[in-house]
């Protein structure tokens, strides 16, 4: 059989890391220089990093990330009560296995967007499906969603994703459409899947944001019980930091 016809069927195959490495090693010959057990692995090991790119790709496109970030741009100089053994802990995911939540709260400018991202986008890299919002935004598109009748879809939709991130909770008291679309997302994840919340209010401020005391106590018992806790906190802002620098 001839290398083109193999290419073509690697390709017909969609095994197209195999393909790509082996056109590689025949053109270059390095292939005299290993085992058969050896190149066999290296093909096998190609193909499975085009896999697991291609569905990093496609799962960080669909995250929708307010920040390209990583765990590795996470800065633990900047004073702001963060702790780089909880990060780490946090950093292999065994939270979202265990269907845990993590609040991150703290004052505007400290990062609590980024490090969202940076955890999502970990959680990306471990396979998990993730989603990211605005608070405001994501009951917007629920509403939108109610009136033309694929609120339950997209509902459902949320239900599935192993770590959904809410940013920015709580910047305004929420509205009772929004206290009940708050306690249907949580219920429908309490003990089966993960959420990260940031918000610029302490934990303590939550019962007063969300208003009627019956739902908030619901939502928080719902939330809170259940999750890591990130607090935040410092005089300067980062945003000024890195801009006067």
């Amino acid at each position: 059989m001839s290398l083109t016809v193999t290419m073509q069927k690697l390709e017909e195959m969609r095994l197209s890391g195999f393909s790509r490495a082996y056109r590689e090693m025949t053109e270059s010959n390095k292939g005299r220089d290993f085992t058969t057990d050896e190149i066999i692995a290296h093909l096998v090991q190609a193909e499975w990093d085009d896999r697991y790119n291609r569905r990093l790709h496609r799962l960080m496109a669909k995250a929708r990330f307010r920040y390209q970030a990583s765990m590795e741009e996470i800065d633990y100089v900047f004073k702001r009560n963060l702790d780089k053994n909880v990060i780490l802990r946090l950093s292999t995911c065994d939270w979202i296995t265990r269907r845990q939540n993590v609040i991150i709260t703290g004052s505007t400018g400290l990062g609590k967007s980024f490090l969202a991202s940076a955890l999502g986008q970990q959680a990306c890299q471990h396979g998990h499906k993730v989603y990211y919002r605005n608070c405001t935004k994501l009951f917007d598109e629920l509403k939108m969603a109610k009136a033309d009748g694929s609120y339950i879809k997209e509902i459902n939709k949320i239900e599935k994703l192993d770590l959904l991130i809410l940013d920015d909770f709580g910047l305004k008291p929420l509205e009772n459409i929004q206290r009940l679309m708050m306690l249907e997302l949580l219920e429908d994840r309490h003990g089966k899947r993960s959420t990260i919340i940031a918000s610029q209010l302490p934990v303590s401020k939550w019962h007063e944001i969300i208003g009627e005391p019956t739902i908030a106590d619901a939502i928080l018992d719902r939330l809170v019980h259940s999750s890591h806790r990130i607090e935040l906190d410092g005089v300067e802002s980062m945003r000024t930091k890195y801009k006067n620098n």
